[in-house]
């Protein structure tokens, strides 16, 4: 077991874990930290607790200190010379016609890299841009191309179901999505009614998907014959979450029947 702290470097942001380094950390405070950027201003989200190393995806960095009030003013700053680097970029992006939307940017807290993500339909030559800020900010340029989820991320709104995006108010990291999911809930494929406001699959299709996978193994499958004290008949319909399914059976018709399941 290893002691760990989740820190977090933007609101709505994935939470990474760091070493406190025997730091007493509450949550909320503000700290320094390493990471594979650079050095990084970041707050505790997750007070010191102890995981297997075996589950740590990639080694673990530390916390350099706690951040101080001349910390959190270079970080202040950094956040201002950011927002002007985001509408010189544009102006960049826009006089060299490069098909891209340039959505945010940020300094690491040392300043030593200055990423900026966009959001284009293709594979952008962005060489000749990323040359022009390297030579205006003197720092190392980063562009990175992100998706769409990440946009509706950044704007927010309201879902199909009237509440705020999963993703603008509590979903830190954006897990597959896939058309079976949508299949295997029995959900009409209609577009309107399964994409979301980005225009991609509904992140809450991953929600219950594990649920009905268990709950179909309590049930036939669709096409399937049985065999029934009224005779032998083809399985037409089922209904997951009510646990019943029809069959049709020769010279009788459409008979309905339920079944005791464990699993859900």
């Amino acid at each position: 077991m290893i002691e760990v702290v989740g820190v977090i470097f933007e609101e709505k942001g994935s939470t990474y874990y760091f070493s406190p380094k025997h730091l007493k950390l509450k949550e909320n405070i503000t700290v320094i930290v390493e990471t594979n950027r650079g050095i990084q201003f970041g707050k505790v989200v997750k007070k010191s607790f102890y995981i297997e190393q075996k589950k740590l995806n990639t080694p673990l960095k530390n916390i350099i200190r706690i951040a101080s009030k001349q910390d959190y003013y270079a970080h202040k700053k950094n956040l201002k010379d950011a927002e002007e680097a985001l509408k010189k970029c544009r102006k960049l992006a826009s006089k060299q016609q490069l098909n891209m939307q340039v959505i945010d940017c940020s300094y690491t807290f040392d300043r030593s890299q200055l990423m900026f993500r966009f959001l284009a339909e293709s594979r952008v030559d962005f060489r000749l841009l990323a040359k022009e800020l390297a030579a205006i900010y003197k720092t190392r340029i980063e562009l990175r191309q992100v998706g769409v989820r990440d946009k509706a991320k950044e704007i927010g709104g309201i879902g199909q179901c009237g509440r705020q995006l999963c993703c603008s108010c509590f979903l830190k990291d954006f897990d597959s999505v896939s058309i079976n999911m949508a299949k295997n809930q029995n959900i009409a494929l209609n577009q309107t009614k399964i994409n979301g406001s980005c225009g991609r699959l509904l992140c809450c299709l991953k929600y219950e998907d594990e649920t009905y996978t268990k709950c179909r193994e309590c049930l036939p499958k669709i096409g399937e014959k049985i065999q029934t004290e009224d005779g032998e008949g083809k399985v037409v319909s089922i209904d997951i979450l009510t646990k019943k399914y029809s069959i049709e059976i020769p010279r009788i018709g459409i008979v309905e029947k339920s079944v005791q399941c464990e699993k859900c």
